[in-house]
């Protein structure tokens, strides 16, 4: 599982840069031509990658990952990959085996065979169009994703057990405890909350998170692996349920953490949530900015990058 970042070299015929004597023939030499984002293989894996996932029923992990590899991001430390982000060291040990991440390795599992098919194509810019396809390919809003993310190459390159939390860490409320990860990242209120509603996808397990019931049902009976207890109750489908169903409150069935519980309950985060539920426009324009900002925390572009138009 370990791959060092493979820029593609194409050989083509040029003409020799220099000129010929008099009455002799022009000549042709093979150079290197180096091309660090490989757009042509970044459009094809994008093909891929909504196959997979649209067959594999797997939008909800796949942005999972995508947020865990990006959530480590620290605005305080500058140098990189010290400072985390979207640098795909998620694939590592130990990162992969830290609590937040239980369960991830079958996300990464997924999007080995498209690596393997597009080997130009950095992980992280994998981990991250793959979470931009699950949103969209769920009935999301587009995000303008852009590429030419570099690798960290090691394990020692890992973000520390914690970076990515949630943990305790003994603030006083759910929403100074968003706050506490999520401004660390240098992202604010109405991110936090438009953010938030990506839980409009998914499950929680509690082999996994320790949140949840074992199946509800909503759950019983998949699509995918059966059980855990999701937000909302079309869990593969991307709108504004997850605010309409935390405003109400009303179904046992549906999951609603006291970090969910906060975006009504807290004064600041309560306008957004409120937009959010009454409009479903807003929540996705909010939404796909937050998205994109998360998506490129941390990042280190190739030479040539970023990319966009893919």
């Amino acid at each position: 599982m370990i791959h060092a970042r493979c820029i593609p070299v194409a050989r083509v015929q040029i003409r020799a840069a220099y000129s010929k004597p008099t009455g002799v023939s022009s000549r042709y030499r093979s150079v290197a031509v180096m091309a660090a984002v490989n757009t042509e293989q970044l459009k094809a894996a994008k093909i891929e990658l909504k196959e997979v996932i649209t067959s594999k029923s797997s939008n909800p992990i796949i942005v999972r990952l995508a947020w865990h590899d990006s959530g480590t991001y620290n605005k305080n430390i500058s140098e990189w990959p010290a400072r985390g982000g979207a640098n795909a060291s998620i694939r590592f040990k130990p990162e992969i085996s830290h609590g937040c991440n239980a369960g991830l390795n079958s996300a990464i599992d997924i999007i080995e065979p498209v690596k393997a098919k597009f080997p130009d194509v950095s992980y992280s810019d994998l981990f991250q169009m793959a979470s931009a396809v699950a949103i969209e390919s769920a009935g999301g809003p587009k995000i303008p994703m852009r590429y030419g993310r570099k690798d960290a190459s090691a394990p020692e390159q890992c973000a520390p057990e914690g970076a990515g939390g949630p943990f305790p860490d003994g603030s006083a409320s759910p929403g100074d405890h968003l706050r506490k990860i999520f401004y660390r990242m240098g992202l604010d209120d109405k991110e936090i909350v438009a953010l938030s509603g990506g839980h409009t996808l998914g499950r929680a397990r509690p082999d996994r998170s320790g949140w949840g019931k074992a199946e509800t049902k909503y759950t019983k009976d998949g699509p995918g692996n059966p059980g855990g207890q999701s937000w909302t109750p079309d869990w593969l489908v991307f709108n504004n349920s997850y605010f309409t169903v935390m405003k109400a409150q009303n179904e046992e069935d549906l999951l609603v953490l006291p970090t969910d519980a906060a975006i009504f309950a807290d004064e600041a985060f309560k306008p957004y949530a409120e937009k959010y539920a009454a409009d479903e426009a807003a929540f996705f324009a909010d939404y796909s900015a937050a998205h994109l900002k998360l998506s490129e925390l941390g990042v280190e572009w190739e030479e040539g990058g970023p990319v966009t138009g893919i």
